[in-house]
């Protein structure tokens, strides 16, 4: 049936029941993470969106891309090291060259996939369907720590393949699953610990610039204060306030080196870290819970 009313058409279509596959919760925050990462990315959006995050991609992935150039062009450049010659980072001193990158990504990719639905109205949205304040905080968690995996976890176990390769890595199968196994370790710690901090301090604005310049304050301050305090002689504990520092320096235990808290036990860096990991889910958790919705 239709309708003509002057120009406009009115069009009675009826009503059909939905008959494609229910997939409940479950299905509803696989897809949200999908999405997730895709905005995190740039994905389907403006050229200007996918420059930041390929950018930092990229400038986490040129120093294993040089060194290992420096393998295939020296193969014996390991051992220089002990000639005082050329010098190579071993996987946990890997992430002093990526830290930057880290802080960038943990500065823009939490605000952009929580901040955006708050002030979009998308939030009520998706609480309308099977999801609720959790299970949505969890897809947004889960996104945010799989995009950060592509800097934390890729760039090292891109070096790791090419110097198996290059017939410098790690001596047989234990070898290399035993290394593998501790960079798979070192970046998921750093990767939840920054998720865990971008997203509790993006669910207490609804802007993201707010976010972003919040987060990198908190690198900046904390780092700035537990340098001064350690060298004015206090306490050497008080590096664990440096909270971009921290999760490298846990990261180098893993690997079974020493970073720059050689005086501060392994145990108090772990627990700084998961004190930090919980503490920022605590936060987020909390504010979402209090959180006025509009469905």
């Amino acid at each position: 049936m239709s309708l003509q009313i002057g120009e406009a058409h009115i069009f009675d279509r009826g009503y059909r029941r939905y008959t494609g596959e229910r997939r409940g919760t479950r299905g509803a925050v696989r897809t949200l993470i999908w999405h997730s990462m895709q905005r995190a990315l740039g994905m389907r959006r403006s050229i200007w969106a996918k420059v930041l995050p390929f950018l930092i991609i990229v400038i986490s992935y040129v120093p294993a891309i040089v060194f290992i150039g420096i393998l295939a062009l020296y193969p014996k450049a390991r051992e220089l090291q002990f000639e005082g010659g050329l010098q190579l980072p071993t996987y946990g001193e890997y992430f002093g060259y990526i830290a930057s990158a880290v802080a960038l990504f943990v500065a823009f990719v939490g605000p952009e996939l929580l901040c955006t639905d708050r002030r979009t109205g998308m939030l009520g949205l998706y609480l309308a369907s099977p999801l609720t304040r959790r299970s949505y905080l969890l897809a947004k968690a889960v996104a945010t720590a799989i995009v950060l995996a592509f800097v934390t976890i890729g760039p090292p176990f891109f070096m790791l393949i090419a110097s198996i390769m290059q017939g410098v890595g790690p001596d047989g199968p234990g070898g290399v699953a035993s290394t593998g196994g501790r960079i798979i370790a070192a970046g998921a710690t750093v990767s939840l610990m920054f998720t865990s901090i971008s997203i509790g301090i993006a669910s207490c604005t609804d802007r993201k610039s707010f976010a972003t310049a919040a987060t990198l304050l908190l690198f900046l301050v904390t780092g700035v204060l537990a340098a001064v305090l350690v060298e004015s002689g206090l306490d050497d504990n008080f590096y664990l306030l440096a909270v971009l520092r921290v999760p490298f320096d846990l990261v180098m235990r893993i690997h079974g080196e020493r970073g720059d808290a050689v005086d501060v036990s392994t145990v108090g860096i772990a627990v700084t870290v998961a004190a930090w990991t919980v503490g920022g889910f605590i936060v987020a958790l909390t504010r979402y819970r209090k959180l006025t919705v509009a469905r």
